[in-house]
């Protein structure tokens, strides 16, 4: 049934198989053969299917809706169509059933499988749904790579390979074009304002972006500062100043370590995120302002509101969105590629482009707590480039008087396959890491070839 010029049009998606979910083995073996130009794998229920679709990321799954071994076969079908459909959204599941079956066909497509066919299924109408299935599924694929390609370089001074942070990313590169309202929640030293910062960029605003910390000026002074005043609003106003929001205007304002912010300037703030509409101090006249505020604070706000320090109606004006931002010690592997690109970028400061870490001092970074999180581990690079007497950095230089111990035992997850995956994302990502994304050394590390890291890093997602 295979040909050449069919051969040629589908060598593009050999690396992601198709997957062919059918209990009855004769039938299974004869998709098989009729889908040959297809490269397959098959399974016979929905345990070995969840498996296969794991352990190969097919594109494409043509699947029985009767699986066993249930009374109700259909109900099997509709299950492993759900979990399918859960570890991956995008791909394109093909259902198969019986003639008078159109009713279950109709939901499954409803529930977001890609086509239906009845049986017994004609070859080539299969044949033809699987590869425009797949055309699908490589549109898409590139469309969204086009759509990472014209997005602004926002992300770009995030240095991640964390899965949470990297789930942090998808959500700033989301929100960005909307105007929401962003409260970002984290430890000190996390890189809320980092983020802040990429999320205007992200958002093609045409003003600009204002931090002001909430916590470092008087209460007295912090009023003016956000609103403004007019001439002669208060002794020494020798001149009308305009404040942070309205400097902002059209751009983004980021309200650092919001949790400070006085309870008389929350009213007002909870006006302003209302109305959208300020008045100077000392003045009379209505100003409109267009401008995305960004919350952040390291402090539990509704615990805050309980003790009665903060207004629960401003919790819910500032937190359309919220962000918690990972410590850094939760973040796999990230401690070390952070500190790669900060030595990088403080030793070109330093004229000693030379300078590397000493697999001691990878170890320590690795290992250590951070309790100052990303903050932390700059100062302590910025100061081990200066410091350091030759070009290899060591613990010593990085003044590390003792390495955090590990934590509490871990809670243990019995799903092994869900085991495994995580163990192997976390060695690679580490090893990635620690090899400052050198591929031959992160195999070397990691003890396979580089074909099988690279068929590990397809497999897990890892870019």
């Amino acid at each position: 049934m295979s040909s050449s010029s069919n051969g040629d049009a589908i060598c593009s998606v050999k690396q992601q198989p198709l997957l062919i979910v059918e209990d009855d083995l004769a039938l299974q073996k004869q998709l098989k053969w009729s889908l040959d130009r297809f490269e397959s794998v098959v399974a016979d229920d929905v345990a070995t299917a969840v498996l296969q679709f794991r352990r190969h990321s097919p594109a494409v799954v043509t699947m029985d809706l009767g699986l066993p071994p249930d009374q109700d076969s259909v109900s099997e079908g509709f299950k492993c169509l759900e979990k399918l459909l859960e570890l991956d959204p995008g791909v394109k599941v093909i259902v198969l059933t019986g003639q008078n079956d159109q009713s279950n066909a109709l939901r499954a497509i409803r529930m977001g499988a890609y086509d239906f066919l009845a049986k017994p299924v004609d070859p080539d109408v299969l044949s033809l749904s699987v590869e425009r299935a797949y055309r699908l599924y490589e549109l898409q694929k590139e469309n969204q790579r086009l759509q990472n390609l014209h997005r602004s370089d926002a992300l770009a001074s995030l240095i991640t390979r964390d899965a949470g942070m990297l789930k942090i990313c998808r959500t700033i590169e989301k929100v960005a074009p909307s105007d929401a309202t962003v409260l970002l929640l984290g430890e000190s030293g996390t890189g809320k304002e980092v983020l802040a910062q990429a999320l205007h960029d992200a958002s093609k605003r045409k003003g600009r972006f204002v931090a002001i910390n909430c916590a470092a000026i008087p209460e007295n002074l912090l009023e003016s500062e956000l609103f403004g005043y007019e001439r002669g609003a208060f002794t020494g106003a020798s001149k009308t100043t305009i404040g942070k929001i309205e400097t902002a205007n059209g751009g983004t304002l980021m309200l650092d370590e919001i949790g400070d912010l006085p309870m008389s300037l929350q009213a007002k703030l909870l006006r302003f995120l209302q109305e959208r509409m300020i008045e100077r101090v000392g003045g009379r006249q209505e100003i409109s302002i267009d401008v995305r505020i960004v919350g952040a604070t390291h402090q539990n706000l509704k615990s805050q509101i309980a003790d009665g320090r903060f207004r629960e109606d401003l919790f819910y004006r500032l937190a359309e969105i919220v962000v918690d931002i990972p410590p850094l010690r939760e973040r796999t592997g990230d401690a070390v590629l952070l500190a790669h690109a900060f030595l990088r970028r403080f030793a070109a400061d330093q004229r000693r482009t030379n300078l590397t870490l000493g697999s001691d001092a990878l170890l320590a970074i690795e290992r250590y707590a951070w309790p100052g999180n990303v903050r932390e581990l700059q100062n302590m690079l910025k100061r081990a480039a200066i410091m350091c007497d030759g070009d290899r950095i060591q613990v010593a230089d990085l003044g590390m008087l003792a390495v955090a111990s590990e934590g509490g035992a871990p809670t243990h997850e019995l799903d092994l396959r869900a085991v495994r995956e995580r163990a192997e994302r976390d060695a690679v990502t580490a090893a990635l890491a620690r090899a400052d994304g050198n591929i031959a050394k992160a195999a070397e590390l990691l003890g396979v070839s580089r074909p099988t890291l690279y068929d590990l890093m397809n497999k897990l997602q890892i870019k």
